[in-house]
């Protein structure tokens, strides 16, 4: 079973949230910049946010700054699924990228769940990763 959260890219992450914050009630939850990411080195990124979790409305959502592409309509949105096993996390990853496009293969990140990301047949980006307790059990 997968448990499914909407990731909001930005152009200020930040203040999107704190307007979701205030529209639905809620708080930021947590907040990690492209500075806190072990061997990040380009300077002008460091306060650029990579992951910004909150809670409004009592639903979790993510969202980060985008840094390396535009954002047009049709790619401030991608759906993703935190699977309660390091296995069904790399069922749902190979399903979903059959005859797709993986934009970021499945394996272990700096958080310690595994993460990839991949974009469907039909144009759907897809953000995967593991409970990180999971991966913690298997290592």
């Amino acid at each position: 079973m997968a448990k499914h959260t909407t990731y909001i890219f930005s152009e200020d992450a930040r203040a999107q949230a704190e307007f979701y914050i205030q529209a639905l009630g809620g708080e930021i939850t947590s907040v990690t910049t492209y500075g806190e990411v072990p061997g990040a080195k380009e300077e002008e990124l460091k306060d650029k946010v990579i992951n910004l979790s909150l809670v409004a409305a009592g639903v979790t959502f993510l969202m980060s700054d985008s840094m390396f592409e535009a954002l047009i309509p049709g790619n401030v949105l991608s759906l993703c699924l935190e699977f309660a096993t390091e296995e069904e996390a790399h069922s749902a990853f190979n399903n979903l990228s059959k005859d797709g496009k993986v934009n970021q293969p499945l394996e272990p990140a700096f958080w310690g769940a595994l993460f990839g990301q991949l974009e469907d047949k039909y144009g759907i980006t897809w953000m995967i990763t593991s409970d990180t307790s999971a991966c913690r059990e298997t290592q």
